[in-house]
């Protein structure tokens, strides 16, 4: 029997402050529970943490809930993806040692059940946004991130919070559809599919849940997030479709 496929992203948790983010945990836990049962595998698409950073021997402390829920699910035999966002892009192997998780650097193509998914979380793709695709190239850069490592824990991590949360702020601004001509990842989209064939392209970043037809054969959605919308896509092995978590 072919069970579900499921993708969220944006969880953003430690923003905008630890005691909303322990509420909003406790709400990603619940679907997880929820979906536990009818799930074969669940990637986790980017900017699942507010802020991200691994020393050798220092992770960020908190949302252990969440964390030891999915090492629960990996442990029953789930396959778990997780894809470095924009806002945890130093993820290193603590998630892969620790819980079996399988963390994904950029774009990453898989087929199940015959259908072709694009699978990234969205940042730096696309036309435009050249100041964070430059900011990007920095912070993956290997030689930057020894150079961080050399900074106590406790100052970094305080650095990279700070940042964290002064880029979050700087896209505060509502989420509005701007129309498909003026989507960029919609854009990208069809620059790929000028390429080759996929049925599905699946992002997070843009904050935004979106289903959009980009030919007869190709759909473009994007996941959202769970500060605002608790939404999630799930493929069933014939369809995909866009959900909305109802805590009970």
């Amino acid at each position: 029997m072919i069970k579900n496929i499921y993708f969220a992203s944006d969880f953003h948790l430690g923003a905008p402050s630890y005691e909303q983010s322990r509420v909003r945990e406790r709400r990603i836990v619940s679907w997880l529970n929820q979906i536990e049962p009818s799930c074969s595998e669940l990637f986790l698409m980017g900017d699942i943490f507010d802020f991200w950073y691994e020393y050798r021997l220092v992770v960020p402390k908190g949302f252990i809930r969440l964390q030891g829920k999915l090492a629960e699910m990996s442990d029953s035999g789930i396959k778990i993806y997780f894809f470095k966002g924009n806002h945890d892009m130093w993820v290193n192997d603590y998630f892969t040692k620790e819980m079996g998780i399988q963390v994904i650097s950029d774009e990453y193509i898989i087929e199940r059940n015959g259908k072709r998914f694009y699978l990234h979380h969205g940042d730096g793709l696309g036309p435009g946004d050249e100041k964070y695709k430059l900011l990007r190239k920095v912070f993956r850069n290997p030689v930057c991130q020894w150079l961080f490592s050399l900074v106590p824990p406790q100052i970094g991590l305080g650095i990279g919070s700070a940042w964290s949360a002064k880029s979050r702020r700087d896209g505060l601004e509502e989420q509005v559809f701007m129309g498909e001509e003026n989507e960029w990842l919609a854009i990208y989209s069809k620059e790929l599919l000028a390429k080759e064939h996929f049925d599905y392209f699946i992002y997070g970043h843009r904050h935004l849940p979106l289903d959009l037809q980009l030919n007869e054969n190709s759909r473009y959605v994007n996941l959202g997030e769970w500060m605002k919308y608790n939404s999630y896509a799930v493929f069933d092995g014939n369809e995909l479709s866009l959900n909305y978590f109802e805590a009970k």
